[in-house]
């Protein structure tokens, strides 16, 4: 497989993983002020879109790959 037809795929794959996001990290702090002073919290959610993170996975893969292809030929 050449390098422009791999890398469409990987474009298409993350494509089609859409608009949705994945969760990577829930952070729980304390609330300010009074309602911290009485124990209530609050969460922040980490969030990826995963369109992002198959493209990412996808070209850290393509990039081992070649990287073990070029190892070969030495």
């Amino acid at each position: 497989m050449d390098d422009a037809k791999a890398l469409g795929a990987i474009a298409g794959a993350a494509g089609a993983a859409g608009t949705g996001s994945i969760t990577v990290a829930s952070i729980t702090t304390p609330a300010s002020g009074v309602l911290g002073a009485i124990g209530l919290t609050t969460t922040t959610t980490v969030a990826l879109p995963a369109a992002g993170v198959v493209a990412v996975a996808g070209l850290v893969g393509y990039g081992v790959y070649k990287g073990v292809q070029a190892a070969k030929k030495k």
